[in-house]
């Protein structure tokens, strides 16, 4: 069912898994990266397929959130980061700021997450 989008949704699981970690990446690169550039939007930030290439694939993408998520977790808990000054290669954005936007966007997708697979019939509870 990861590849499958149910009648009344946009997206199948597949699509917002990629979607959040495309876009937590996003995030956590530019936190961190001067050098960084975001992908276009809106292809960038959206897998081309409803599917997963292979079962790996979907495997591979849960990781990659785990450690991006745990990365930007680290960043905000250093000793060393000043939460409230500004990115130097931002337009005022602050690690904070980049922090909340996360926590914002991988809230909203995990309730999408969440509706779909009961609209697929694959969330007990």
């Amino acid at each position: 069912m990861r590849g499958k989008r149910p009648k009344g949704a946009e997206h199948s699981p597949w699509e917002i898994l990629e979607h959040l970690r495309l876009a937590q990446s996003d995030i956590l690169e530019f936190s961190r990266d001067p050098k960084h550039a975001s992908p276009e939007w809106p292809e960038g930030y959206w897998p081309k397929t409803p599917a997963p290439p292979s079962a790996a694939a979907w495997t591979r993408s849960v990781r990659a959130f785990q450690a991006d998520l745990e990365a930007m977790c680290k960043l905000v808990s250093a000793k060393s980061t000043d939460l409230f000054a500004r990115i130097p290669h931002g337009s005022g954005q602050t690690i904070l700021r980049e922090a909340l936007l996360l926590a914002d966007h991988n809230a909203y997708h995990l309730g999408e997450l969440v509706l779909v697979r009961r609209l697929l019939g694959a969330w007990k509870g």
